[in-house]
């Protein structure tokens, strides 16, 4: 049986205890996580420096299957390259099914392997959106509680 790799793609800008929780999660599926740290051609320059934001991602996942790279390419190509037949999504409310399922149909149009799998946040993280957390770091504000790693 080949192994069942998922890429996880983002901004990531920062990565969040919300992401950490769909990973974690779907390492309970996935043998393992590419988290995938991209560029998003619809959003402006990234807040937090991306070099900064892998050693984080990292480091939050020492020792477990995950994997942290960049990109700035179609998702699906990325997948194919990477051999990974699953895309690893996590749902906070209804808004983010829209944009996540119009997504995922491009996704599989471009790579018919490509199978979209989402996971519903756990409800006490579903609050916690990067913008929020850069939002109240710009202005001073603790951000701790919001990340699983120390900035």
């Amino acid at each position: 049986m080949s192994k069942r790799i998922a890429l996880f793609p983002g901004s990531f800008d920062p990565f969040t205890k919300g992401h950490e929780d769909i990973v974690l999660r779907g390492l309970e599926v996935f043998d393992e996580i590419i988290i995938a740290v991209g560029f998003n051609s619809q959003k402006n320059a990234r807040y937090f420096p991306i070099d900064k934001m892998l050693g984080y991602i990292e480091q939050t996942f020492n020792n477990r299957p995950v994997k942290v790279i960049t990109y700035s390419e179609l998702t699906a190509g990325l997948a194919k390259k990477h051999g990974a037949k699953f895309l690893l999504r996590g749902l906070r409310n209804t808004t983010d099914f829209e944009y996540e399922n119009s997504i995922s149909q491009v996704n599989r149009e471009l790579n018919a392997e490509l199978e979209s799998v989402f996971l519903i946040t756990t409800p006490t993280l579903a609050w916690i959106s990067s913008s929020i957390v850069r939002e109240v770091h710009r202005y001073g504000g603790d951000v701790s509680k919001f990340l699983p790693y120390t900035l």
